[in-house]
C-alpha cells in the first residue's frame, strides 16, 4: 500500500475540541498532563517508575490467558516484562463489539502497537507494551451487538445480561454464519472464518471470545489483552470505590472541570454523578444511589444497604462494584504502569474532563493520544479520483460541492453572472442617487429592489449550473459512486465498515500495512491506497 496524509482539520469530521488539543491550544492546557510528544513521554516515564502492582498484574494476566499464553510467545514475553521496573504500557480500550465492530476498533489497537514500537526506538533502555483494555463491564449491549460488512448489517439479537463481558456466546451461531458467509472463497476468507469460529462457537463468554479473536489477529505484534473485571484488581481499587460512593468525592471535581471547559467554548462528553459506580452481578449491572434517609439503593433490584453495610460489602466483594465512564479511566491507571491512553476524538474530549479528579486521588494522568484515523481504498477508486480531477483532500467535501466544482472546471460556458451583476450594481447606484434627490426615504426601497434582484440572479446562476450538469452526467455519477464507496452512509468509512472486507483482500498483511503507515505522534489523517 501507499499512503498520503492530510490534516484532521481538512476532513471536517472531527470536533473543534479535538482540533484545539492537537494544535496545542493554551486554553486547554490545565485539562491534561504531558503533551503527546517525545519530551512528554520522557517526563511520563519518570513519573511512572514507582508503579506498585506489577506482580498482581502479571499473575492476573497469566491466569486470564491460560494455555493461550504458551501459544503466543511475543505476548508471553510482554506479559513477563510487565514485572520489570523499566517496562510500561500504552493502552487503548473499547467495548466488546462482535467480530470487532467498525474499522476504528482495529485502528486503535494498531496505533497502540506502532506507538509502543516508536517509543522503544526513542528510549531503548525501556520496554513498552501495547495493551487492549476490554470494556467487559459495560452493559450497553445495543451498541455492540451488530456490525456491517460488505454493506450488510449482521446482528446478534438476544436479551442483554449484566456486563456484556459476562454474556455467553452460545446463541451467536446464526450471526457467525451470516458474517462468515459474506467472505466468499479464498485462503484469506478461510483463515478469517477459522479465527471467528474458534472465538465465537466454543460457548465462551463474550469477553473470552473477544480475547480469542483479537489475540489471533494481533498476537504476532505482542498485544496484551486485559479484562479488569476481576476481584484481585478491584481489591486495589477499594479506597477509590469507597471515597466515590460514600464520600461522593468525584462529582464536584469533574463537574467543575466540565463547566470550565464549557465556559471556554469547548464541548463536553460525559456527566459525573454523585455516585459513579454500578452494582454488578452475573444477572445485572445497576446504578447505586443514595436515598434521603441515608441508605443506598441498587436501582430496580430491591437491594438496600446502610452506610456500614455498604462499606463492608465493598471490603468483602469489591468485584461487585463496577466503575462508570468517569471512574473507569482512574481504575485503568491504578492497575497498569501506563504512559498513554489512545482513544477516539470523543474519548480524548471526555478524558479532558477528568484530570482534576485524577489529581485529588493522586493518580498520574496519562498522555492523551488520539488514535490514528484512516481511509483505505483501492486502485479502482484511486484511479477514478484522479480521472475526475479530484484529490484525496477534496473528496472530503460534500458530493454536491464536488459536482458543482467539476462542472465549473469543465464547462464550455460561463455560468456565473458576476460581470452582469457588476453592471446592474452600477445602474442601481445611479438609481439610488436619483431617488435620493427626489425623496431620501426612497433609498430603502431601492435597496430592497436591489436585494430581490440579487437573489434572482443567484437563483438563475444555480439554474444555469443545474442545466449544464446534464452535459457531464457520467462524470457526476462517478463522483457519487466514489463518495458512496469511501463514505458509506455519508460518514467516515472507519466508523461503520468492519475490517473483514479488507482482511479478505489483504490477509495478514493488512495489519502490517497499517502499522507501517500509521504515525501516532504526527496527528494526520491517513489515506491508504
Amino acid at each position: 500500500m501507499k499512503a498520503t496524509y492530510i490534516d484532521y482539520s481538512d476532513t471536517a469530521s472531527f470536533s473543534n475540541t479535538l482540533l484545539a488539543y492537537l494544535s496545542n491550544d493554551e486554553q486547554l492546557r490545565p485539562f491534561y498532563g504531558e503533551r503527546p510528544d517525545l519530551n512528554g513521554f520522557r517526563a511520563q516515564i519518570d513519573r511512572r517508575q514507582d508503579f506498585e502492582h506489577r506482580k498482581l498484574l502479571v499473575s492476573q494476566l497469566q491466569q486470564q490467558y491460560g494455555e493461550k499464553l504458551e501459544q503466543s510467545p511475543r505476548v508471553a514475553a510482554n506479559v513477563s516484562m510487565l514485572g520489570e521496573r523499566n517496562t510500561f504500557t500504552v493502552t487503548t480500550g473499547h467495548q466488546l463489539n462482535i467480530f470487532t465492530g467498525p474499522l476504528y476498533f482495529i485502528f486503535k489497537i494498531v496505533t497502540a502497537i506502532r506507538l509502543a514500537k516508536d517509543l522503544k526506538a526513542a528510549f531503548p533502555e525501556y520496554n513498552f507494551v501495547p495493551v487492549y483494555w476490554m470494556a467487559t463491564e459495560d452493559h450497553d449491549f445495543a451498541e455492540i451487538n451488530h456490525t456491517r460488512v460488505f454493506g450488510k448489517k449482521i446482528s446478534w439479537d438476544v436479551p442483554a445480561v449484566s456486563g456484556t463481558g459476562r454474556m455467553s456466546t452460545e446463541s451467536i451461531a446464526d450471526a457467525v454464519k451470516q458474517y462468515c458467509n459474506t467472505f466468499g472463497l479464498s485462503p484469506n476468507a478461510e483463515r478469517l472464518k477459522a479465527i471467528v469460529e474458534q472465538a465465537y462457537l466454543q460457548g465462551l463468554s463474550l469477553a473470552d471470545a473477544t480475547r480469542s479473536m483479537v489475540n489471533e489477529l494481533f498476537n504476532q505484534q505482542g498485544l496484551v489483552i486485559i479484562d479488569a473485571d476481576r476481584e484481585a484488581f478491584k481489591h486495589v481499587f477499594i479506597p477509590c470505590i469507597q471515597q466515590d460512593i460514600l464520600g461522593e468525592k468525584s462529582v464536584k471535581a469533574i463537574a467543575n472541570a466540565s463547566k470550565k471547559l464549557e465556559d471556554l467554548g469547548f464541548q463536553t462528553q460525559v456527566h459525573a454523578r454523585d455516585i459513579n459506580f454500578f452494582y454488578l452481578t452475573d444477572e445485572f449491572r445497576e446504578r447505586i444511589v443514595r436515598l434521603d434517609d441515608g441508605r443506598f439503593e441498587v436501582l430496580h433490584q430491591d437491594i438496600y444497604f446502610t452506610e456500614e453495610e455498604l462499606r463492608a460489602e465493598i471490603e468483602k466483594h469489591p468485584e461487585r462494584f463496577s466503575p462508570n465512564v468517569v471512574m473507569r479511566p482512574l481504575y485503568q491507571e491504578i492497575i497498569l504502569p501506563n504512559l498513554a491512553y489512545i482513544g477516539g476524538g470523543a474519548e480524548v474530549v471526555y478524558w479532558l474532563q477528568l484530570k482534576s479528579n485524577f489529581n485529588q486521588y493522586d493518580v498520574p494522568f496519562p498522555i492523551l493520544v488520539p488514535r490514528n484515523s484512516a481511509m483505505i481504498t483501492d486502485d479502482g477508486i484511486t484511479g477514478k479520483i484522479f480521472r475526475l480531477d479530484l484529490t484525496f483532500k477534496s473528496i472530503f467535501k460534500s458530493a454536491d460541492a464536488l459536482k458543482n466544482e467539476y462542472v465549473r472546471r469543465h464547462t464550455k460556458h460561463r455560468l456565473n453572472l458576476r460581470d452582469e451583476w457588476m453592471e446592474l450594481n452600477s445602474i442601481f447606484g445611479k438609481i439610488k442617487l436619483r431617488t435620493h434627490k427626489i425623496d431620501p426615504s426612497l433609498s430603502a426601497s431601492t435597496e430592497a429592489v436591489k436585494a430581490r434582484l440579487k437573489k434572482a440572479i443567484n437563483s438563475l446562476e444555480k439554474k444555469l449550473l443545474k442545466a449544464d450538469k446534464h452535459n457531464y452526467e457520467d462524470a457526476l455519477i462517478q463522483i457519487e459512486r466514489v463518495k458512496d464507496k469511501l463514505f458509506p452512509n455519508g460518514g467516515l468509512q472507519e466508523r461503520s465498515e468492519n475490517f473483514a472486507s479488507l482482511y479478505v483482500k489483504h490477509g495478514e498483511s493488512l495489519i502490517d500495512e497499517l502499522e507501517k503507515h500509521f504515525n501516532p505522534l504526527d496527528f494526520k489523517f491517513t489515506i491508504l491506497y
